[in-house]
Protein backbone atom coordinates (compact mmCIF):
# COMPACT_ATOMS: atom_id res chain seq x y z
CA UNK A 1 0.00 0.00 0.00
CA UNK A 2 2.90 2.08 -1.13
CA UNK A 3 0.27 4.23 -2.95
CA UNK A 4 -1.77 5.02 0.70
CA UNK A 5 1.82 6.25 2.65
CA UNK A 6 2.49 8.51 -0.18
CA UNK A 7 -1.03 10.02 -0.54
CA UNK A 8 -1.00 10.65 3.71
CA UNK A 9 2.87 11.75 2.57
CA UNK A 10 0.93 14.54 0.19
CA UNK A 11 -1.45 15.75 2.92
CA UNK A 12 1.30 16.23 5.38
CA UNK A 13 3.71 17.85 2.71
CA UNK A 14 0.70 19.89 0.77
CA UNK A 15 -1.66 21.24 3.85
CA UNK A 16 -3.04 24.41 2.23
CA UNK A 17 -3.78 22.48 -1.26
CA UNK A 18 -5.99 20.58 0.70
CA UNK A 19 -7.59 23.34 2.51
CA UNK A 20 -8.65 25.27 -0.48
CA UNK A 21 -10.05 22.02 -1.60
CA UNK A 22 -12.14 21.37 1.53
CA UNK A 23 -13.30 24.60 1.37
CA UNK A 24 -14.05 23.94 -2.11
CA UNK A 25 -15.77 21.03 -2.15
CA UNK A 26 -18.41 22.77 0.23
CA UNK A 27 -18.82 25.31 -1.75
CA UNK A 28 -19.41 23.23 -4.80
CA UNK A 29 -21.76 20.95 -3.15
CA UNK A 30 -23.71 23.99 -2.03
CA UNK A 31 -24.26 25.45 -5.57
CA UNK A 32 -24.97 22.38 -7.88
CA UNK A 33 -24.95 19.55 -5.75
CA UNK A 34 -22.74 16.66 -4.25
CA UNK A 35 -23.38 14.50 -7.55
CA UNK A 36 -22.23 17.64 -9.97
CA UNK A 37 -19.53 18.22 -7.24
CA UNK A 38 -18.17 14.78 -7.21
CA UNK A 39 -18.09 14.55 -11.15
CA UNK A 40 -16.36 17.80 -11.31
CA UNK A 41 -13.80 16.52 -9.70
CA UNK A 42 -12.95 13.64 -11.29
CA UNK A 43 -13.36 15.83 -14.81
CA UNK A 44 -11.17 18.79 -13.93
CA UNK A 45 -8.25 15.96 -12.16
CA UNK A 46 -8.43 13.68 -15.48
CA UNK A 47 -8.24 16.98 -18.25
CA UNK A 48 -5.38 18.88 -16.01
CA UNK A 49 -3.23 15.19 -15.80
CA UNK A 50 -3.76 14.85 -19.60
CA UNK A 51 -2.47 18.31 -20.34
CA UNK A 52 0.14 18.19 -18.00
CA UNK A 53 1.22 14.81 -19.44
CA UNK A 54 1.32 15.62 -22.67
CA UNK A 55 2.91 19.18 -21.92
CA UNK A 56 6.02 17.11 -20.08
CA UNK A 57 6.60 14.87 -23.28
CA UNK A 58 5.10 17.07 -26.09
CA UNK A 59 5.00 20.73 -24.80
CA UNK A 60 1.45 20.78 -25.12
CA UNK A 61 -0.59 23.15 -24.00
CA UNK A 62 1.85 24.69 -21.34
CA UNK A 63 4.37 24.86 -23.07
CA UNK A 64 7.77 22.90 -22.92
CA UNK A 65 8.12 22.22 -19.30
CA UNK A 66 9.08 19.87 -16.96
CA UNK A 67 9.03 18.65 -13.35
CA UNK A 68 11.68 17.73 -10.95
CA UNK A 69 10.54 14.78 -8.76
CA UNK A 70 12.14 15.41 -5.43
CA UNK A 71 9.60 15.01 -3.53
CA UNK A 72 8.71 11.61 -5.01
CA UNK A 73 9.68 9.50 -2.24
CA UNK A 74 7.80 12.14 -0.09
CA UNK A 75 4.36 12.52 -1.66
CA UNK A 76 2.26 10.74 -4.87
CA UNK A 77 3.60 10.77 -8.05
CA UNK A 78 1.43 9.33 -11.10
CA UNK A 79 3.53 9.23 -14.32
CA UNK A 80 5.65 11.67 -13.55
CA UNK A 81 3.23 14.16 -12.58
CA UNK A 82 2.48 15.64 -8.71
CA UNK A 83 -0.80 14.39 -7.86
CA UNK A 84 -1.69 17.40 -5.56
CA UNK A 85 -0.89 19.43 -8.70
CA UNK A 86 -3.57 18.13 -10.96
CA UNK A 87 -5.93 18.05 -8.07
CA UNK A 88 -5.73 21.85 -7.87
CA UNK A 89 -7.18 22.42 -10.97
CA UNK A 90 -10.35 21.20 -9.41
CA UNK A 91 -11.27 23.95 -6.68
CA UNK A 92 -8.91 26.74 -9.23
CA UNK A 93 -11.73 25.86 -12.40
CA UNK A 94 -14.16 26.10 -10.17
CA UNK A 95 -13.69 29.25 -8.52
CA UNK A 96 -13.14 30.57 -12.26
CA UNK A 97 -16.82 28.83 -13.29
CA UNK A 98 -18.34 30.24 -9.87
CA UNK A 99 -17.28 33.31 -9.89
CA UNK A 100 -18.38 33.92 -13.86
CA UNK A 101 -22.08 32.38 -13.04
CA UNK A 102 -22.63 34.91 -10.69
CA UNK A 103 -21.29 37.67 -13.17
CA UNK A 104 -22.91 36.82 -15.82
CA UNK A 105 -26.36 36.20 -14.17
CA UNK A 106 -26.21 39.58 -12.60
CA UNK A 107 -25.50 41.23 -16.19
CA UNK A 108 -28.34 39.54 -17.74
CA UNK A 109 -30.24 40.31 -14.66
CA UNK A 110 -33.65 42.33 -14.64
CA UNK A 111 -34.01 45.44 -12.17
CA UNK A 112 -36.44 43.16 -10.33
CA UNK A 113 -34.98 40.85 -7.34
CA UNK A 114 -32.42 38.31 -8.94
CA UNK A 115 -34.30 34.89 -9.39
CA UNK A 116 -32.36 32.10 -8.28
CA UNK A 117 -34.04 29.58 -11.05
CA UNK A 118 -33.30 31.87 -13.94
CA UNK A 119 -29.62 31.97 -12.56
CA UNK A 120 -29.47 28.31 -12.48
CA UNK A 121 -29.78 28.15 -16.11
CA UNK A 122 -27.16 30.65 -17.41
CA UNK A 123 -24.17 28.31 -15.53
CA UNK A 124 -24.01 26.46 -18.55
CA UNK A 125 -24.15 29.27 -21.42
CA UNK A 126 -21.28 29.71 -23.18
CA UNK A 127 -20.25 33.58 -21.95
CA UNK A 128 -19.70 31.28 -18.35
CA UNK A 129 -17.20 28.85 -20.32
CA UNK A 130 -15.38 31.76 -21.36
CA UNK A 131 -15.51 34.57 -18.63
CA UNK A 132 -14.66 31.47 -16.47
CA UNK A 133 -11.37 30.19 -17.93
CA UNK A 134 -10.68 34.32 -18.08
CA UNK A 135 -10.84 34.49 -14.53
CA UNK A 136 -9.10 31.11 -13.65
CA UNK A 137 -6.21 32.51 -15.94
CA UNK A 138 -5.75 35.62 -14.20
CA UNK A 139 -5.37 33.57 -11.12
CA UNK A 140 -2.47 31.67 -12.70
CA UNK A 141 -0.99 34.88 -13.71
CA UNK A 142 -0.47 35.55 -9.81
CA UNK A 143 0.30 31.69 -8.90
CA UNK A 144 2.42 30.48 -11.33
CA UNK A 145 5.36 33.33 -10.94
CA UNK A 146 5.45 32.27 -7.29
CA UNK A 147 5.45 28.83 -7.89
CA UNK A 148 8.13 28.85 -10.01
CA UNK A 149 10.53 29.92 -6.98
CA UNK A 150 9.24 27.36 -4.70
CA UNK A 151 12.55 26.39 -4.03
CA UNK A 152 12.48 29.85 -1.49
CA UNK A 153 8.89 28.48 -0.02
CA UNK A 154 7.83 25.10 1.46
CA UNK A 155 6.19 24.54 -1.69
CA UNK A 156 10.27 23.10 -2.86
CA UNK A 157 11.30 23.37 -6.54
CA UNK A 158 8.64 20.91 -8.46
CA UNK A 159 8.77 22.35 -11.78
CA UNK A 160 10.49 24.55 -14.52
CA UNK A 161 10.56 25.72 -18.21
CA UNK A 162 13.48 24.82 -19.62
CA UNK A 163 13.73 28.43 -21.67
CA UNK A 164 12.72 30.71 -19.43
CA UNK A 165 9.40 32.79 -20.04
CA UNK A 166 8.30 36.26 -20.78
CA UNK A 167 6.07 37.13 -17.47
CA UNK A 168 8.72 36.71 -14.77
CA UNK A 169 9.99 33.44 -16.17
CA UNK A 170 6.71 31.57 -17.09
CA UNK A 171 6.14 31.52 -20.52
CA UNK A 172 3.06 33.21 -22.23
CA UNK A 173 2.03 29.46 -23.30
CA UNK A 174 1.51 28.65 -20.02
CA UNK A 175 -1.31 30.89 -19.60
CA UNK A 176 -3.05 29.75 -23.24
CA UNK A 177 -2.87 26.33 -21.79
CA UNK A 178 -4.78 27.41 -18.61
CA UNK A 179 -7.61 28.92 -20.93
CA UNK A 180 -7.68 25.71 -23.01
CA UNK A 181 -7.53 23.57 -19.78
CA UNK A 182 -9.90 25.59 -17.89
CA UNK A 183 -12.71 26.27 -20.91
CA UNK A 184 -12.71 22.33 -21.70
CA UNK A 185 -12.66 21.46 -17.79
CA UNK A 186 -16.04 23.75 -17.55
CA UNK A 187 -17.30 22.98 -21.04
CA UNK A 188 -17.26 19.04 -19.80
CA UNK A 189 -19.40 19.80 -16.97
CA UNK A 190 -21.56 22.10 -18.60
CA UNK A 191 -22.35 19.54 -20.51
CA UNK A 192 -22.71 16.82 -17.72
CA UNK A 193 -24.65 19.40 -15.84
CA UNK A 194 -27.19 19.37 -18.63
CA UNK A 195 -27.43 15.43 -19.35
CA UNK A 196 -27.49 14.42 -16.06
CA UNK A 197 -29.48 17.09 -13.99
CA UNK A 198 -31.49 15.44 -11.14
CA UNK A 199 -34.96 16.16 -10.80
CA UNK A 200 -36.23 17.64 -7.76
CA UNK A 201 -32.29 19.04 -7.05
CA UNK A 202 -33.25 22.18 -6.81
CA UNK A 203 -36.64 22.10 -3.88
CA UNK A 204 -33.95 19.83 -2.46
CA UNK A 205 -31.20 22.88 -2.14
CA UNK A 206 -34.02 25.55 -1.39
CA UNK A 207 -34.44 23.72 1.79
CA UNK A 208 -30.62 24.65 3.22
CA UNK A 209 -29.63 27.38 1.36
CA UNK A 210 -26.98 29.19 3.23
CA UNK A 211 -26.60 32.83 2.97
CA UNK A 212 -24.06 34.18 0.73
CA UNK A 213 -23.45 30.93 -0.71
CA UNK A 214 -23.82 31.74 -4.36
CA UNK A 215 -20.93 34.09 -3.78
CA UNK A 216 -18.76 31.26 -2.55
CA UNK A 217 -16.37 31.03 -5.60
CA UNK A 218 -15.65 34.65 -4.87
CA UNK A 219 -14.09 33.52 -1.29
CA UNK A 220 -12.48 31.49 -3.04
CA UNK A 221 -10.80 33.78 -5.22
CA UNK A 222 -9.81 36.01 -2.72
CA UNK A 223 -8.06 33.31 -0.40
CA UNK A 224 -6.24 31.75 -2.70
CA UNK A 225 -5.08 35.01 -4.35
CA UNK A 226 -4.42 36.32 -1.00
CA UNK A 227 -2.33 32.77 0.10
CA UNK A 228 -0.35 33.68 -3.60
CA UNK A 229 0.51 37.32 -2.76
CA UNK A 230 0.97 36.76 1.08
CA UNK A 231 4.00 33.87 -0.10
CA UNK A 232 4.93 36.61 -2.95
CA UNK A 233 5.69 39.61 0.00
CA UNK A 234 7.11 37.13 2.22
CA UNK A 235 9.74 36.14 -0.51
CA UNK A 236 9.96 40.54 -1.10
CA UNK A 237 9.39 40.14 -4.88
CA UNK A 238 7.42 43.28 -4.46
CA UNK A 239 7.69 44.11 -8.05
CA UNK A 240 5.89 40.41 -8.60
CA UNK A 241 3.65 41.83 -6.08
CA UNK A 242 2.66 44.54 -7.41
CA UNK A 243 1.81 43.21 -10.49
CA UNK A 244 -0.65 41.22 -9.09
CA UNK A 245 -2.32 42.96 -6.43
CA UNK A 246 -3.51 45.46 -9.38
CA UNK A 247 -4.97 42.43 -11.19
CA UNK A 248 -6.76 41.06 -8.49
CA UNK A 249 -7.91 44.12 -6.65
CA UNK A 250 -9.29 45.03 -10.09
CA UNK A 251 -10.77 41.98 -11.04
CA UNK A 252 -12.77 42.29 -7.57
CA UNK A 253 -13.75 45.79 -7.51
CA UNK A 254 -15.98 45.23 -11.00
CA UNK A 255 -17.22 42.47 -9.73
CA UNK A 256 -18.40 44.05 -6.54
CA UNK A 257 -19.59 46.98 -8.92
CA UNK A 258 -21.33 44.53 -11.35
CA UNK A 259 -23.05 42.29 -8.67
CA UNK A 260 -24.13 45.00 -6.06
CA UNK A 261 -25.79 47.05 -8.90
CA UNK A 262 -28.08 43.59 -10.28
CA UNK A 263 -28.71 42.89 -5.75
CA UNK A 264 -26.73 39.91 -6.30
CA UNK A 265 -25.09 40.89 -3.06
CA UNK A 266 -27.99 39.51 -0.80
CA UNK A 267 -28.07 36.72 1.44
CA UNK A 268 -30.29 34.68 -0.65
CA UNK A 269 -31.24 34.92 -4.68
CA UNK A 270 -35.06 34.57 -4.66
CA UNK A 271 -36.04 31.42 -5.45
CA UNK A 272 -39.57 29.98 -6.49
CA UNK A 273 -43.08 30.33 -4.95
CA UNK A 274 -44.14 28.40 -2.50
CA UNK A 275 -46.27 26.59 -4.68
CA UNK A 276 -43.19 26.03 -7.21
CA UNK A 277 -41.53 24.62 -4.38
CA UNK A 278 -44.38 22.09 -3.23
CA UNK A 279 -44.40 21.16 -6.84
CA UNK A 280 -40.68 20.22 -6.79
CA UNK A 281 -40.61 18.81 -4.11
CA UNK A 282 -43.55 16.40 -5.49
CA UNK A 283 -41.93 15.79 -8.60
CA UNK A 284 -38.96 14.62 -6.63
CA UNK A 285 -40.96 11.87 -4.71
CA UNK A 286 -41.93 10.79 -7.56
CA UNK A 287 -38.76 10.21 -9.58
CA UNK A 288 -37.60 8.77 -6.42
CA UNK A 289 -40.31 6.25 -6.00
CA UNK A 290 -40.38 5.58 -9.80
CA UNK A 291 -36.25 5.28 -9.81
CA UNK A 292 -37.16 2.30 -6.69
Amino acid sequence: MEWLTLLIGTVLLRPYVFIFLAIYLFIASRQIGWERTILWTITAYAVAFTAEFSSIHTGFPFGEYYYIDTTRDRELWIAGVPFMDSLSFSFLTFTGFSCAWQLVAARRAGNGQPDLTVTRTLRRSPAVLFLGAGITTLMDLIIDPVALMGDRWFLGQIHGWPHGGQYFGVPLTNFAGWFLVTAVTIGVNQALDKRFAAPGAAARSLRRRIPYMHLGGFLLFVLIVAFNLFMTAWLREWVLFFAGLPLALGFLLISWRILASRGFLLPHLAGPSVPDIKRLSQEARISEAGQK
